[in-house]
């Protein structure tokens, strides 16, 4: 499938959910993807990439941006406290913050450097013990601490149980975005993308569809 068939069908369902268009941020996840089929989604104009680990990303990111401008960069995988400088410098958004020690970090680096990216707290919906992110039940209480710190929470992330229907989790995790006033949904992968645009999603993370299957590395 390509860049833009997927663009397409996000744009047939924002027009079915009756979303405004253009109101769904496309996340090509181009984690091990070697660089010649992510510069080949660079070359066609698409700018928003989501990576999952800090590491890959700074051996890859750098040098794209320097020959093209505007990229978007979002960290979509789990952040371990000791990369989080590192990870501030280098994505625009992170959406894996789940844990109090790592809101910490990022607040007081935010405030020695005077900036910080995009943040979406994660949670983890379906309460899976292998899973990272915050609890259903401990979210607001998580989110209004965030808030505390100054820490620009942007909204919410989840992966719902690969066994479980993901549209209940998609609108468990609008209803706790709704009533903590936070309007950024990041929910919604290459199999149910239009399933999470029907229940809000701003920001949905394709991988495989646009770049083919993944390159073990």
């Amino acid at each position: 499938m390509s860049l833009q068939e997927i663009k397409d069908r996000i744009a047939q369902a924002e027009k079915d959910a009756g979303r405004a268009a253009g109101s769904v941020h496309l996340i090509a996840v181009s984690k091990v993807q070697p660089n010649e089929r992510v510069q080949a989604v660079l070359e066609q104009g698409h700018r928003c990439f989501g990576e999952n680990k800090v590491q890959e990303a700074a051996g890859k990111w750098p040098a794209f941006k320097e020959i093209f401008p505007g990229i978007d960069l979002h960290l979509i995988g789990p952040l371990q406290s000791n990369k989080t400088r590192q990870a501030m410098d280098l994505f625009d958004a992170i959406h894996s913050v789940d844990r109090p020690k790592l809101a910490k970090a990022i607040a007081r680096i935010a405030q020695e450097e005077g900036n910080c990216p995009d943040l979406f707290v994660q949670v983890n919906s379906g309460e899976e013990e292998q899973k990272a992110g915050v609890l259903p039940a401990d979210a607001d209480a998580f989110i209004a601490d965030c808030l505390s710190m100054d820490l620009p929470v942007k909204g919410l992330m989840c992966i719902p149980p690969v066994d479980e229907e993901p549209s209940l989790h998609f609108a468990l995790l609008a209803k706790i975005a709704a009533r903590n006033g936070l309007t950024g949904l990041s929910m919604g992968m290459s199999s149910d993308f239009e399933r999470a645009i029907a229940l809000g999603a701003t920001h949905v993370r394709v991988g495989s569809a646009i770049f083919g299957a993944r390159v073990a590395g």
